[in-house]
């Protein structure tokens, strides 16, 4: 061996030595528990560490779920074959209010990069999937339907994406995505939410986005509900705005609903906006949607019902086919809304299309 091989190895030792030519050490070790049939699903959620997976084997489970734990991933084998339902004799808070799957941090603590995908959530008495305090929430795949109120709901959250699901036949909204729904204050920056390529039928509302900022409803199938989608503010401030409504597919949204205490009877409404601001809505193909509550037509806009305006708005590059009584109406007195390029036959007032 030559000299400089030897200096070359008495280096390398002394480095090694030193622990300075040490392999970095490996990632985080990150399991993945199997649940199968007849097993619990919350046991193995509450074995999980941040960046684990569950993965539930096909099969019908009979429990509520809850998931405090960030980095989470649980995932069914497919929404055709992986089902959770209520069961009654189940304890925990999720179960006790009614819910499927709860995803739940605080402001001050969120719950971070939660997954739930390709599972369904069917027949809970409150919300198929809730989630509050959450902060990179992920639902994708996921089929929620039959449930007394929301199919898939958040509030208090940031930056959630909502892709891909099937939400029908629940009692109030599909989808529903809210700053708080126990205090009243303005709206929330919801860090670019996304909710998108969803399929959305038979409920009340499709998508309902209350007092929310800064989100993106697009490419979504709405048909066979009351209302499509629904932007609802208020008087508080900030005010609901900034969001982007665009290149949905909305149809014959021709079931009625009865009214409640703050909305009036639902039938054949596209895409309402009442209270907002600062949005744009364009692209969006809106046909065969027709009713004869204050709130039916293709795209509309109303005052909300506590008399805040729609201000701002811009309403551009639609297709709207055969709504009724109108495929655009402006029945708000807000300021700066704007109405262009749109393929329309009949507008409130006229002149639109």
């Amino acid at each position: 061996m030559t000299k400089r091989q030897l200096a070359h190895l008495a280096c390398a030792a002394a480095v090694a030595a030193s622990g300075l030519g040490a392999a970095a050490p490996s990632a985080t070790h990150r399991s993945v528990h199997l649940v199968r049939a007849g097993e619990s699903i919350q046991k193995a959620v509450d074995a999980a560490k941040p960046g684990d997976t569950v993965v539930v084997s096909p099969g019908t489970y009979h429990e509520s779920v809850r998931i405090t734990v960030s980095g989470l991933t649980l995932r069914g084998s497919g929404a055709r074959n992986t089902v959770i339902v209520p069961d009654t004799a189940t304890g925990g808070a999720c179960a006790t209010a009614g819910d499927g799957i709860c995803v739940a941090g605080t402001d001050s603590s969120p719950v971070r990069r939660v997954t739930v995908a390709a599972l369904t959530l069917r027949g809970f008495t409150k919300q198929g999937l809730w989630a509050t305090g959450t902060d990179r929430l992920t639902v994708r795949g996921v089929t929620a339907e039959k449930n007394g109120q929301w199919g898939i709901a958040t509030e208090r959250s940031a930056h959630a994406t909502l892709v891909g699901n099937t939400a029908r036949d629940n009692g109030d909204a599909g989808v529903f995505v809210s700053n708080t729904v126990d205090s009243e204050e303005g709206a929330r920056d919801s860090g670019n939410t996304v909710i998108a390529g969803n399929r959305l039928s038979g409920n009340r509302i499709g998508v309902t986005v209350r007092r929310l900022r800064n989100l993106t409803v697009a490419r979504n199938d709405a048909t066979g509900n009351c209302a499509a989608v629904f932007v609802v503010g208020d008087e508080n401030k900030p005010r609901v705005g900034a969001l982007t409504l665009r290149q949905n597919h909305i149809h014959a949204n021709n079931k009625s609903c009865p009214k409640t205490a703050r909305l009036p009877f639902l039938q054949g409404s596209g895409i309402v906006l009442t209270g907002a601001e600062d949005s744009l809505v364009t692209r969006n193909r809106i046909e065969d949607n027709v009713g004869t509550s204050p709130l039916s037509g293709g795209i509309v806009l109303f005052k909300s019902f506590v008399g805040a305006l729609n201000e701002r708005n811009e309403v551009r590059d639609n297709v709207l086919l055969r709504n009724g009584p109108a495929d655009l109406a402006n029945r708000d007195t807000g300021q700066g809304n704007t109405f262009r390029g749109n393929r329309c036959t009949v507008s409130e007032p006229a002149g639109m299309c």
